[in-house]
C-alpha cells in the first residue's frame, strides 16, 4: 500500500500516498486501518452491492451522450473514504474562498470598466474574444455584484503540504448530490466508523445553498424570495441532481415552458395561477437561456428573460457569461487576478501551464508532448486532452496535427504525480488516484461546507477522474479539531 513509483517518460515517479508515508499510517486515517484489514471480502462485496442497491433506488445516475447501451448508469463507489485534518482544510477553505472571490471580482471588471484588461494584466483577446464572453451582458452589474454563485475549484494533492489547482468551474459545477448523497449512504452502512472518528458534517449543503440565493434577490423583490432551479428536464445527464437539490431546499424544479414574462418580471405557472419568481438557479447553459437574446431555436429558455434581468426583475445564477472564468486559457491568470483585485498572494498555487498561443509555449509543448497533458481550452469532462505518457505514437501525432491547426485552442501541464487513496478493488485494497471538487457558495457571504466531490480514477495508472471517462467516487471526510 505505499506510494506506487511508474516510469514516466524514462523516469521513476514517485506518488503521495495520502494513508501511508514512510511506511507509516499517517493520523487521518489511523482508525481505517483495522477497520480495512478486518473486513472479510464477503462483506465487502456485500456492502457494494448494497450500496449499489441503494443508488438505484434512490435514482444517482448520469448519461453519457453519444455511446450505446444504458442511458442512466450508476457511477461506481467506493467506500473507502478519503480523510482531511482539520488544519489541511483550513488551508484548503481559506485558498478556495479567496478564488473565488478574485474570480467574482475579475467577472464584475470584465462587464464594467475592464481594468484589469487595461492594467496590461490579462490580453484582451482572451477576454472579448473568448466563446463563453456575453456581449448582452456588458454594463450589469448583477446583485451583491455576484456573477458566480456556486464555484467549483478542481484541486489536486500531490505531497502532505502540496495542493494545486487543476481548474475553475464557475458556471453550473455539478456532482453536489454525489457529496451529499455518498456521505448517507456510509453513515446508513458504517455508523461504527462515524461514532469511531469526529468527522465535520456536509448535510447543511442545502440550508447554505438557499440562504446563498436568497441573499442575492434582486432589488425589486420586496419580500422573502421566490426560488426556483431551471433545469432542461429529465434528459440532462444532471437531471438527478437538479430534481434532489430542489427537493432539499424545498423549491419548486421548473422547465422553459413553466415561466414566462409579463410586464417587468419573471411568473411561475401554477394551479393556484402564476406566481413570481424572484432568484432563478439555472442548470441550463447560457445559450439556451432566451431566445431572444441568444439561439433563437431554443425551446428552454424563457423567451424575454434576459430584458427582465437587466432591469432587476430577476437573478440569475450563475449570471450568463460567467463562463469567461472557466476558460483554461483565463486560468492562468487566476493568481494574478487575486493580486489585482484582492492585494493578496495565492494561498493556493496553479499547476504550471503552457498556452499554446504563445510561440515560445507551442514549440516547447511540440517538443515534449510525450511528458505532458494537453487540452482544449473549453474543454470538459475528460474529453479533448492527451495525457502524454498513456498516449500511443498515433494519438500523439494525430494531436499534434489538432495542436498545429488551432494553437489558440490548447494549453498543456506537466503530468502531475495525483496523489493515492486506498481503494476497494477485485483483487482487495489497491492505491488509485484521486482528485478533489469543493463546492464555494458565493452571496452576501462566501462559505463552503467541510468536504467535497473525491473523484477517483477506478482503473490502475490512470490519472483521469472523470465519471464519464470511467471514474468513480468517495465519500470526503474533514475531521472535527
Amino acid at each position: 500500500m505505499a506510494g506506487r513509483q511508474t516510469r514516466n517518460g524514462g523516469r521513476v515517479t514517485a506518488y503521495f500516498n495520502e494513508m501511508y508515508e514512510d511506511g507509516r499510517v499517517r493520523a487521518p486515517y489511523a482508525r481505517l486501518e483495522d477497520w480495512m484489514r478486518h473486513m472479510p471480502a464477503g462483506l465487502r462485496s456485500l456492502k457494494q452491492a448494497e450500496a449499489e442497491d441503494l443508488f438505484r433506488r434512490i435514482g444517482i445516475t448520469f448519461a453519457v451522450y453519444g455511446e450505446g447501451g444504458d442511458p442512466d448508469r450508476l457511477i461506481p463507489f467506493d467506500m473507502f473514504p478519503r480523510v482531511f485534518t482539520a488544519a489541511e482544510w483550513a488551508r484548503l477553505e481559506r485558498g478556495i474562498k479567496q478564488r473565488a472571490r478574485a474570480l467574482n471580482a475579475f467577472l464584475v471588471d470584465i462587464y464594467q470598466r475592464g481594468e484589469i484588461v487595461r492594467a496590461g494584466r490579462i490580453p484582451a483577446r482572451l477576454v472579448y474574444q473568448n466563446e463563453a464572453y456575453e456581449k448582452a451582458v456588458a454594463g450589469i452589474r448583477p446583485p451583491k455584484g455576484v456573477y458566480s454563485h456556486i464555484v467549483g475549484i478542481d484541486l489536486v494533492r500531490t505531497g502532505p503540504d502540496e495542493f494545486f489547482v487543476l481548474e475553475d468551474n464557475c458556471r453550473t459545477p455539478s456532482g453536489v448530490s454525489y457529496m451529499l448523497e455518498n456521505r448517507e449512504i456510509m453513515m446508513r452502512m458504517f455508523p461504527e466508523l462515524f461514532q469511531a472518528n469526529r468527522i465535520q458534517p456536509v448535510d447543511a449543503y442545502s440550508d447554505l445553498l438557499r440562504r446563498t440565493l436568497a441573499s442575492v434577490a434582486p432589488a425589486k423583490c420586496d419580500r422573502d424570495p421566490c426560488i426556483v432551479i431551471l433545469t432542461p428536464g429529465h434528459f440532462n445527464s444532471a437531471y438527478y441532481e437538479h430534481s434532489f437539490l430542489a427537493d432539499l431546499m424545498g423549491v419548486e424544479l421548473v422547465e422553459g415552458q413553466d415561466l414566462f414574462v409579463e410586464g417587468e418580471f419573471v411568473w411561475m405557472r401554477t394551479t393556484q395561477g402564476p406566481k413570481r419568481v424572484d432568484v432563478i438557479y439555472r442548470r441550463i447553459d447560457d445559450a439556451f437561456l432566451d431566445p431572444l437574446c441568444f439561439r433563437p431555436d431554443s425551446v428552454l429558455g424563457v423567451p424575454g428573460l434576459m430584458d427582465v434581468y437587466r432591469s432587476g426583475g430577476v437573478a440569475l445564477c450563475s449570471a450568463p457569461g460567467a463562463g469567461v472564468a472557466d476558460d483554461k486559457a483565463v486560468y492562468t491568470f487566476v493568481p494574478e487576478m487575486i493580486r489585482f483585485y484582492l492585494g493578496e498572494e495565492p494561498i493556493l498555487q496553479n499547476v504550471p501551464t503552457w498556452q499554446c498561443a504563445r510561440e515560445a509555449d507551442l514549440a516547447y509543448v511540440m517538443d515534449r508532448l510525450p511528458e505532458l497533458v494537453v487540452k482544449e481550452v473549453h474543454g470538459s469532462g475528460g474529453y479533448g486532452m492527451l495525457v502524454g505518457p498513456k498516449a500511443s505514437a498515433e494519438q500523439i501525432a494525430a494531436f499534434r496535427a489538432k495542436i498545429a491547426a488551432d494553437p489558440a485552442n490548447y494549453i498543456a501541464q506537466p503530468t502531475l504525480a495525483l496523489s493515492t487513496v486506498p481503494t476497494f478493488v477485485a483483487e482487495g485494497v489497491a492505491p488509485r488516484h484521486v482528485d478533489l471538487r469543493p463546492y464555494c457558495l458565493v452571496g452576501e457571504r462566501v462559505e463552503l461546507v467541510p468536504g467535497g466531490l473525491t473523484r477517483v480514477a477506478l482503473t490502475e495508472g490512470s490519472l483521469v477522474v472523470n465519471s464519464s471517462q470511467g471514474g468513480g467516487v468517495k465519500d470526503t471526510w474533514v475531521l472535527a479539531e
